[in-house]
């Protein structure tokens, strides 16, 4: 058992896709070094059906995932964020809640694959893509050397991890 469980929050506006694909992901991948939640500014109140679908393609549990506000996580008694990540471009815009305990904070940008319109197979590819770009992330940023590694090296790599195949063209802080 690992000496230390790290949380991390994946934020998006509706909390209906991208952060929920994080929150899956991580928590399938993260070998009980990671917890991971996600929730969103103005979620939509329940999960994407295609999000469910392609986390159960690759054998992600989707048990317990829903749509949340952020709020939950900012109030007393609310787990204590070590990351959090912004994984679309209006969240990262938006003023968030002031965070217990300065979690570090990046932005992994991908697009919104619950915005494609158009024929259920490109929709479907959408959320395929974003599982991938999404799984491709997670994996970098759990072979960070978090326990030796100093919080300005640290800063650089999820920022560079934010800047992988796949991220949208906005750089920007989560507050």
């Amino acid at each position: 058992m690992p000496d230390r469980v790290y949380n991390v929050l994946f934020l998006c506006t509706g909390n209906s896709a991208r952060s929920i694909l994080g929150e899956a992901i991580l928590n399938h991948v993260g070998q009980g070094r990671f917890r991971a939640y996600s929730a969103g500014s103005t979620p939509k109140g329940s999960v994407h059906p295609m999000t469910l679908d392609a986390l159960a393609k690759v054998g992600i549990s989707t048990a317990g995932l829903r749509s949340k506000p952020w709020d939950e996580f900012a109030v007393p008694g609310a787990p204590k964020m070590d990351f959090i990540f912004t994984v679309c471009d209006n969240a990262a815009g938006e003023a968030c809640p002031v965070w217990p305990g300065q979690p570090m904070t990046a932005h992994w940008g991908i697009e919104d694959p619950a915005a494609v319109d158009g024929p259920d197979f490109q929709q479907r590819a959408a959320f395929d893509d974003a599982l991938r770009y999404l799984r491709n992330r997670i994996g970098a940023f759990i072979n960070l050397p978090l326990a030796s590694i100093d919080r300005m090296a640290l800063n650089s790599r999820l920022e560079g991890i934010g800047a992988m195949d796949g991220t949208t063209t906005r750089s920007s802080r989560v507050a």
